[in-house]
């Protein structure tokens, strides 16, 4: 894991996409998922994992739960309010925990471990909660620190070596498109085979659904086509007639021989 100086001043003011500081936007941010995290899962104790500046923690701790985070930055961990400073330590994800807790939290951390360490890192997670929000980009390879980079499915492999299977009917994309909840499961296999099938019948017959549409669509489009092109073919012959008329009724109206006359023969010639 890299080392503490490596999530510095400089790496949270161009690091993070945008300036990760105390501004209104982050922390309207993390309000958000704290509201849901205590809403839709109402956990007593929480640990974030990779905390950063404790806005999580702060935000979950004013809605009356018990939360604490840890970060490997020292930069990160001084710049944590001091309102929450008492509940956020400097500490490593690779390590054990000092208790175990109803929720971790872990926001796009574990794509900055090399593959061995997020390895360990999920373990660790798993013997100290039965119940992970967890978030890890699939795709943010541009970031110097992204050292592990992987799709939703490696990330569900490893978790599901510990016994935890995604909670298939929560919604977790408050936190971040990709984001997962894994929960312990005790359940044999052939009952969390069932929940996932559930779920990707769901999801296929959704996808079949908006296929047909899109294809009606693209059948109705096709037709409208066909009907605006023999709309304008139509226009430009009545266009031509009009034209053709007017310039004979015009002619009748100039001397023969004159620069005009000669003028809208042209115009006629064109026009047949």
């Amino acid at each position: 894991m890299k080392s503490s100086e490596t999530y510095d001043a400089f790496y949270y003011e161009y690091g993070c996409g945008k300036p990760y500081k105390r501004t209104a936007e982050w922390l309207s941010f993390f309000d958000s998922i704290a509201e849901r995290i205590v809403s839709d899962i109402g956990p007593s104790s929480v640990l974030d994992a990779g905390c950063a500046m404790g806005f999580l923690v702060e935000k979950l701790r004013a809605r009356g739960s018990e939360a604490y985070g840890i970060d490997v930055s020292t930069f990160a961990i001084e710049n944590v309010h001091a309102s929450t400073r008492a509940f956020c330590s400097v500490a490593s994800i690779l390590d054990p925990f000092p208790q175990t807790y109803d929720l971790i939290v872990t926001i796009e951390v574990l794509e900055h471990l090399h593959k061995a360490d997020a390895e360990k890192a999920v373990g660790n997670l798993c013997a100290h909660t039965d119940d992970i929000l967890f978030s890890s980009s699939p795709s943010d390879f541009n970031e110097t620190t992204h050292f592990n980079v992987q799709p939703p499915e490696y990330w569900a492999e490893h978790f599901a070596r510990h016994s935890f299977y995604r909670d298939v009917d929560f919604d977790a994309s408050f936190l971040t498109p990709w984001a997962v909840r894994f929960r312990r499961k005790s359940e044999p296999t052939h009952r969390i085979v069932r929940d996932y099938e559930r779920i990707m019948a769901r999801v296929a017959e959704e996808r079949n659904t908006i296929r047909g549409v899109n294809l009606e669509l693209k059948n109705q489009l096709a037709q409208n086509e066909q009907v605006i092109k023999s709309q304008e073919r139509e226009l430009e012959n009545i266009t031509q007639g009009i034209t053709y008329q007017f310039a004979r009724r015009l002619r009748r109206m100039i001397p023969e021989g004159s620069r005009r006359e000669r003028f809208l023969r042209k115009i006629l010639q064109k026009t047949l």
